[in-house]
């Protein structure tokens, strides 16, 4: 479900259950659930989120902020960029000589997008076959607040930025959104399904929320 607020479109899922309370959670990637008490009107449901429509924004505000380049990126041949949890020199990474940071600039974040396309195809073709699952398309974007996402149609996207993190991030990622085929919420059976495959997904989960504004341009 979303609405518009502000301006904005605010994406949501709802998870109904015996509960006496709508609330409405953001976890670190800024995946939002609302939990709402069984035969709560959708009308009642989209009320609430509007009830606490700024708050949501600021909190997506503060997670994109998270992101925000921590200093200013030196895109020099010496300078130095992370891939895959390891930090190396520009030149290690893409083709230097000749041209200004803006042609860096841009020839990096190519880089990122063209590895993160590959790492994420072959981690999602393994552990799909592990939970037996299928996605419709993949796609790699650009997003200041989700590392990856799940459409109900079956559309995995994966944030071009995975590139720079650890494998095993990447894995945590890649598994979270294969869940999601089977389990659109954030409910107990998700979780559950996460941890059959990854059983320490928790600790990847606090590498993206202290680490995750070291993995920008």
């Amino acid at each position: 479900m979303k609405i518009e607020f502000e301006n904005n479109t605010i994406e949501f899922n709802v998870l109904y259950g015996i509960r006496k309370k709508i609330t409405i959670h953001i976890d670190s990637m800024g995946f939002i659930t609302v939990k709402a008490p069984n035969d709560t009107s959708k009308e009642l449901i989209m009320r609430a989120v509007k009830q606490h429509g700024q708050r949501i924004l600021e909190k997506l505000h503060s997670i994109a902020e998270a992101r925000e380049i921590p200093k200013t990126r030196d895109y020099q041949e010496k300078g130095k960029f992370l891939h895959l949890g390891k930090y190396y020199f520009l030149h290690e990474l893409i083709e230097t000589n000749g041209l200004n940071e803006e042609e860096l600039k841009l020839n990096l974040k190519k880089f990122y997008f063209a590895s993160c396309k590959r790492v994420i195809g072959e981690r999602v073709k393994m552990y799909q076959t592990q939970l037996k699952v299928k996605p419709k398309t993949i796609e790699i974007d650009e997003s200041k607040t989700k590392w990856g996402s799940c459409s109900s149609d079956k559309k995995l996207t994966f944030n071009y930025r995975l590139a720079m993190a650890p494998m095993d991030v990447i894995d945590y990622v890649v598994i979270h959104e294969l869940c999601h085929l089977t389990h659109m919420n954030h409910d107990r059976s998700f979780w559950r399904r996460v941890g059959t495959i990854m059983p320490d997904y928790k600790e990847k989960e606090q590498f993206l929320a202290m680490y995750g504004h070291a993995m920008t341009l």
